[in-house]
C-alpha cells in the first residue's frame, strides 16, 4: 500500500495529517528534524579543528571521502557545555550547502506527530532559539521542538559568528 503524501514548504505531510521527525536530545531538550532531511546518524567521529572558525563549529569530519562541517548544537543553541567525558552523537543533515553534522547529546527515535498537536513557538522565546525553532508539538510526556534545518546550519543567524576568546 502506497503512503500518500504531499510536500508543503519543504515539509512532507502525509494524507492522514502527520509528519515524521528524527529526534535528538541536547541538554535535556527534545528536538526534531524532518526525517527526509537526515542523511544518517553516527557515533562520535574524530574531527579536524578549524582555526578561526566560528565557535559553534567543532571541526570537520571525513565521512567516506566527503568533508562535513560538525556544528556543536549546545553552542549553537547557547546552552551550557557538554559535561567532560561525554561524547556527542552526530546527526548528519542535508542542507542547501551540502551535508552538515549536528553534534547532539543523544539520538532519539523517528517520531510521527499529528498536525493537531502542533503549536507555534511561544512569543516569549528569545535569542537563537526564536530563530531556529519552527514548531512545537505537545506529546504525552514532553514537548518536541522542531528545528528549521537551513537556519540551524546557517551560522550567520543570531550571532553564529562568535569566536572563542584566547584560542
Amino acid at each position: 500500500m502506497a503512503i500518500e503524501a504531499e510536500i508543503k514548504n519543504g515539509e512532507v505531510h502525509s494524507a492522514d495529517g502527520s509528519r515524521q521527525y528524527s529526534t535528538f536530545f541536547v541538554d535535556g531538550l527534545f528536538f526534531g528534524i524532518e526525517v527526509l532531511q537526515v542523511q544518517e546518524v553516527l557515533r562520535y567521529q574524530e574531527m579536524t579543528r578549524v582555526p578561526l572558525a566560528p565557535d559553534v563549529i567543532e571541526g570537520l569530519i571525513n565521512l567516506r571521502g566527503q568533508i562535513v562541517t560538525a556544528v556543536d548544537m549546545r553552542r549553537r543553541l547557547k546552552l551550557k557545555p557538554r559535561p567532560e567525558g561525554c561524547m556527542p552523537m552526530s546527526m548528519v543533515v542535508r542542507s542547501a550547502d551540502g551535508a552538515v553534522s549536528l553534534l547532539v547529546d543523544e539520538i532519539g527515535d523517528v517520531l510521527e506527530v499529528r498536525d493537531e498537536t502542533f503549536e507555534r513557538p511561544p512569543e516569549n522565546l528569545e535569542g537563537v532559539a526564536r530563530e531556529l525553532i519552527r514548531e512545537v508539538y505537545k506529546l504525552k510526556d514532553r514537548l518536541l521542538l522542531t528545528l528549521d534545518t537551513e537556519k540551524t546550519v546557517d551560522l550567520g543567524v543570531a550571532g553564529g559568528h562568535a569566536h572563542k576568546e584566547g584560542g
